[in-house]
């Protein structure tokens, strides 16, 4: 009953808002950095001084081969959404691409967990094995001859992409640390409260403008879940202190990526998002691979005894691999979807996203869900969206 009431919960806004787009004759393109958590796309505000006018990108080895344009705020171009004709009728290409999103974001996390479940005991070498699938998979786009053209920076341009990777890898790593602790619907209530950490690592560090509407409207998100870790059967300190370190290692990968991307040039030297998504992979991977070398080196025998040992060592290894293409997969979609909607849309579109995923976690693991903790949910999840609308509700 509780899993029915949370899908008609979140169908209904979604068919409102994703309804008018997909047979709109006029298709507003509008679009930011794919990221793990693409959240943070609208969290962040410049001021006027920190805006400035960009050429738009071209998107190369996008779903369905076609290049797409890119005008990406998050990347300091701070240009509004423009219309875009099209064909009329309902748009069937980005009915797919949204279903191909959520059914690869539910995948990377379902294959996530199981792989985290069957080898317990090796999370760092697990979670760098994600990246190092999704660092393989960007290697083949730039080396197929029909693939992705290598992006044209310079070193200086790469050593600036490292501060970004950096907190990526942060992000990703303690995403599967929580993951490792808790049950993964619970990890996906706390890291709703990403907005929270969003506001105040941005006003505080990049001189992000964060309005009163939406400090006043980061109360439900916060109150939401802690009300529903009060129903949590399984609660876990730990994963609610690690998810919320992801929070915040994700609030600063944000920050920093608009801090990167004013960067004279390198939006055009980068080439597209695409390239500078699959950079950030692999300069990820290598720090996730130091830090787990670091601290799980003196299991790495052992490690690789278990994955060719057949049983749940096949299971992690046959899971780790999926669980990083699919990353890979959905993240490449997301950024075709971005340019293809408005920010409304992506904003009801990224709130159910995280409601689909706690209804997938509590079908397909049997993972509990309690009326507190729907509840509690639902509130949540609420107030992301009143967050990213606030403004625009308000009139600002």
């Amino acid at each position: 009953m509780a899993v029915v009431l949370l899908c008609v919960t979140v169908s209904v806004p979604v068919l409102n808002f994703v309804a008018p787009v997909l047979t709109s004759n006029n298709v507003a393109t509008h679009t930011g950095l794919s990221t793990m958590e693409s959240q943070t796309a609208s969290t962040l505000q410049l001021t006027p001084k920190q805006t400035r006018q960009t050429q738009p990108l071209t998107l190369r080895g996008a779903v369905g081969g076609k290049d797409q344009p890119l005008t990406s705020p998050e990347a300091g171009g701070g240009d509004m959404p423009k219309e875009e004709k099209s064909g009329g009728g309902m748009d069937i290409g980005l009915f797919v691409l949204i279903i191909l999103w959520y059914v690869g974001n539910y995948y990377h996390n379902i294959t996530n967990k199981i792989a985290l479940n069957a080898g317990a005991g090796y999370p760092m070498l697990i979670s760098t094995g994600y990246l190092a699938a999704g660092s393989l998979y960007a290697l083949f786009m730039w080396a197929a001859p029909d693939g992705r053209p290598w992006p044209q920076i310079t070193m200086g341009d790469y050593m600036r992409t490292l501060p970004v990777s950096f907190a990526a890898a942060g992000a990703h790593m303690a995403s599967c640390f929580a993951l490792s602790a808790g049950s993964l619907s619970f990890v996906q209530i706390v890291k709703a409260m990403e907005p929270a950490f969003a506001a105040v690592i941005g006003s505080m560090f990049y001189g992000a403008q964060v309005t009163s509407a939406r400090w006043l409207s980061l109360i439900p998100i916060i109150g939401g879940v802690a009300y529903a870790s009060t129903g949590e059967l399984s609660f876990a300190w730990s994963s609610l202190f690690i998810a919320s370190v992801a929070n915040a290692f994700a609030a600063v990968k944000g920050g920093s990526t608009k801090v990167l991307m004013d960067s004279d040039g390198l939006k055009d030297r980068m080439g597209s998002i695409g390239n500078q998504f699959a950079i950030m992979t692999i300069n990820s991977f290598i720090f996730c691979l130091i830090l787990s070398l670091i601290c799980e080196g003196h299991k790495l025998g052992s490690f690789v005894n278990f994955l060719s040992s057949g049983g749940n060592g096949a299971i992690v290894l046959r899971n780790m691999t999926a669980s990083g293409l699919w990353f890979y997969f959905y993240n490449e979609i997301a950024t075709t979807i971005i340019a293809k909607t408005n920010p409304v849309t992506q904003s009801v579109l990224n709130t159910a996203k995280r409601a689909f995923i706690m209804i997938a976690a509590a079908i397909v693991l049997r993972e509990g869900l309690s009326t507190a903790k729907l509840v509690g949910s639902l509130i949540s999840i609420a107030g992301v969206f009143l967050y990213s609308n606030i403004d625009r509700i308000v009139g600002k």
